[in-house]
């Protein structure tokens, strides 16, 4: 699957930051692959934070992404900072 413009929504924003949301049955590791935002190169910008929900069809995977370059077209964000831990109850 490719980036969906439908699944990135605007959390907050304040200050030239913008948190947004992201959710898709792509894996972290492919959301996290440079340019697979770059139809979004307008709106997003270097230190937004993205929470995202990865694998949702699958082995689902939560976290924050942050924006880390966008430059000549191309996104590019950091490993996906993951929430949560094993449940062991």
């Amino acid at each position: 699957m490719a980036y969906q413009a439908k699944n990135l929504s605007v959390l907050g924003y304040a200050n030239g930051f913008t948190l947004w949301h992201y959710t898709t049955t792509d894996t972290a590791a492919t959301v996290d692959t440079s340019g697979y935002f770059n139809a979004a190169v307008e709106m997003l910008r270097v230190g937004d934070f993205i929470l995202a929900n990865c694998a949702t069809g699958g082995s689902p995977a939560h976290g924050i992404f942050v924006v880390a370059s966008n430059s000549g077209g191309v996104v590019d964000l950091a490993d996906l900072t993951a929430f949560g831990g094993t449940d062991t109850d």
